[in-house]
This record gives C-alpha cells, sequence and structure tokens, in this order.
C-alpha cells in the first residue's frame, strides 16, 4: 500500500523552513495525541506518522535523501544514516520520546523542561464592582468582600498535623510525573495518585481535611484609579484563591461597572449633556448654566436663533485621563460638550396664545424660518414631478 507523502502528512509544502515544519508537527501532533482521543481508535495511527514524518524532515540529511529517492530512501537499509523507517532511522520508543520532550516540553514533562513536581496554583477569582460616574472621575478607595480559600493556619498550608509533613509519593518517587507505555513510544503523565505533587499526606491536619486551605471571606482594599472606563479590569496579583497545600495563590480579577448617569454620556473621556432651553432663549439669545462632572457650573451663551441640535464645546470639563501605565491619572481632562434642545411651551393660557398668533400674523415666517421654506421649496419640486410623471 502506498505511503503518505511525509510533507503532506505534516500539512506543510517541500519548501517549508525547518520552523514551519517543527510548528506543524506540534499543533498536529496536540490535535492526534492519544490522552485526547481516547475514543479514537485511529488517533494514535496518525500520531504514529506525524513522529515518522518529523523525524526524518527535521533532519537536513534524511530530508535531503527523502527529497531525492521518496520513501524509499529508508527502506532495507538504503540512503542516509539512519536505516530504515520504523526501525534504526525511529530510534525506537527511545527516540520518538526524544522528539516529544523536545517539541513539547510542559506539556510532555519531559526532558525538554517539563513542569517540576508541587502543589498546584489557586484559582483566580473574579469580582464585579459597580461605581458611579462621579466616582469614575474622582477615583476611590473602597473595601469588597472575597469568599475563597486561604491558607489554612493550623497546619501553615502544608495539610498535614502539625508535627507531621508531607512524604514523598510511593508511585512516583516523588517526581510527580509517571511514565505510560503506548505501543512502541512512551508518555509522561501527571501522577494519578499524588495528582503531580510529588508528596502525599499520611496524617492530615483536621481542620482543612489534609487540603492545606480553608473557606474564608476576606476583606481587601481596592484603590480605584480616577478616570478608569467601563469595563476595566484590575489584577490583583496573589489575591485569588490559596493554592493547595502551600501551592501558590491565584489572581483577584476586578471587573468595574460604571452606572449611567442622569445628566451625562460618556465617550471616552468626553461628556456629553442635552439641556433643554425657551423658544424664548433660542429665539432671542441669551445665557444659561450647565452642570460639570466635578460639580460646579459653566456659562453658556446661546446666539440668537439656535436651533435645536446646536452644540458647544466646553474644553477641560469632560473626565480626568488616566496616565499611559493605567495606575493613577493626569491633570488632563476631556472636553464636554453641551447640546441644546428648544422647547415647545405646551399649558399656554388664552393671553399666550394670542400674543403668538399676533407674532403670525406680524408676517415675515419666511424670513424668520429659512429652514421650513428651504424644506416646502424642496417638497414642492418633488410633487410637482411625481404629479407630471403620472
Amino acid at each position: 500500500m502506498a505511503q503518505t507523502c511525509f510533507y503532506e502528512t505534516l500539512g506543510v509544502d517541500r519548501g517549508a523552513d525547518a520552523a514551519a515544519i517543527k510548528s506543524a508537527f506540534r499543533k498536529r501532533a496536540m490535535q492526534y495525541h492519544p490522552d485526547r482521543n481516547a475514543d479514537n481508535p485511529d488517533a494514535e495511527k496518525k500520531f504514529k506518522e506525524l513522529g515518522a514524518a518529523y523525524e526524518i524532515l527535521s533532519d537536513e540529511q534524511k530530508r535531503a535523501a527523502y527529497d531525492r529517492f521518496g520513501h524509499a530512501a529508508f527502506q532495507n537499509g538504503q540512503g542516509g544514516p539512519g536505516g530504515g523507517f520504523g526501525g534504526a532511522g525511529m530510534g525506537g520508543a527511545a527516540g520518538f520520546t526524544d522528539i516529544f520532550d523536545e517539541i513539547f516540553g510542559d506539556f510532555m514533562g519531559g526532558r525538554g523542561g517539563g513542569r517540576r513536581a508541587g502543589p498546584g496554583r489557586g484559582a483566580d477569582l473574579k469580582y464585579n464592582l459597580s461605581i458611579d460616574l462621579e466616582e469614575a472621575f474622582n477615583g476611590k478607595k473602597t473595601e469588597i468582600k472575597v469568599p475563597g480559600s486561604v491558607g489554612c493556619e493550623t497546619c501553615e498550608g502544608s495539610g498535614a498535623k502539625p508535627g507531621a509533613g508531607p512524604v514523598n509519593c510511593g508511585t512516583c518517587k516523588g517526581v510527580g510525573r509517571v511514565r505510560v507505555q503506548q505501543g512502541f513510544f512512551t508518555i509522561e503523565r501527571s501522577c494519578p495518585h499524588c495528582n503531580g505533587e510529588g508528596r502525599t499526606i499520611s496524617d492530615p491536619c483536621t481542620d482543612c481535611s489534609g487540603q492545606g486551605r480553608v473557606r474564608r471571606e476576606r476583606v481587601l482594599s481596592v484603590d480605584v484609579p480616577s478616570g478608569i472606563e467601563d469595563g476595566t479590569r484590575i489584577r490583583l496579583s496573589g489575591e485569588g484563591e490559596a493554592g493547595p497545600r502551600g501551592g501558590p495563590e491565584g489572581d483577584l480579577y476586578i471587573f468595574v461597572h460604571v452606572a449611567n448617569h442622569d445628566l451625562f454620556e460618556r465617550d471616552g473621556a468626553d461628556l456629553y449633556c442635552e439641556m433643554p432651553i425657551p423658544m424664548t432663549t433660542a429665539t432671542l439669545g441669551g445665557d444659561f448654566e450647565a452642570p460639570t462632572i466635578d460639580g460646579g457650573r459653566v456659562k453658556i451663551s446661546v446666539p440668537e436663533g439656535a436651533q435645536t441640535g446646536k452644540r458647544f464645546r466646553v474644553r477641560g470639563k469632560g473626565m480626568t485621563q488616566l496616565d499611559q501605565t493605567g495606575r493613577g491619572h493626569t491633570r488632563r481632562r476631556g472636553d464636554l460638550f453641551v447640546e441644546v434642545a428648544v422647547e415647545t411651551p405646551t399649558g399656554l393660557n388664552a393671553e399666550q396664545k394670542e400674543l403668538l398668533q399676533k407674532f403670525c400674523e406680524a408676517g415675515g415666517g419666511e424670513d424668520c424660518c429659512p429652514k421650513s421654506r428651504g424644506f416646502f421649496d424642496r417638497a414642492k419640486t418633488f410633487w410637482d414631478n411625481v404629479t407630471d410623471g403620472v
């Protein structure tokens, strides 16, 4: 039966360099690793084919022989220093393990740099913190209550009774890893007896049941910087769950939610505020005061004939801006944009209605309302075109 091309097995072109071949092998070997495909009987076969292809193509001399003679270069002891495929050329099970140790390191736990035996790291925690816009502007120091695991004080996190201590695991001899033979190659995995820690507790602490940690609510102080934005994540290193039996702590991630404001809408460091103004102010012009996020007021001068949507920019009255590191704030601030909405009067009495009617009868409507005149001119043209086309 014809053998699959090694380049096709790894999914690379014939001109691929060593880095591309190594990357392709790592990716596909992860995909077809037997530990990840317990229900797929074809995975082990595919896994072996990947190892064979990489063993040849990662060696310059063997690759050159393969490029010239194909699979025949490694049959019956021909071509290249390694001998036939599946024999001395693969180096046996040990040779394949060497390849995997070199490529995967932490994943395999072999000579390529696997993780050392020891207690695992504690889990990371998430906390949702809600603040209002004023607190986001000024910054805030607050205390939060975080439920989680802390190191057991009785056994000082060891998990063993006072006076006792952990002992080396009898299964892995303290290494935390065991070798499992699968076919012609060997795989290293975490020791199932000690869960990869390399040690076991023969006389566990009664307060933590040998875990080295207990459940407890903690009170932490959090410094929320001024200018912080909605959705920002604050990381507190080492404030997550305590690790089992003296393992390192996880981290605490605080997700900040800035609540909506009654007066302002935020866009980065800028603030937007919509203010209603009387029809008379919009018509004749005038001044009004707009609020600012720092609790102050700013004077806005409205020109005659202001329309709804007219926007005024007040520089330096927006949100405080975070500094480049995100740990503090600068004196720089965004801008405040005040947009006016002309308010139509309601609930008029008879005298007020009569005055408005006299205003209309006084004439000058087209000159006073240029937008209306322009709109109706365009509407008349539209109607005329529709009528002509009928």
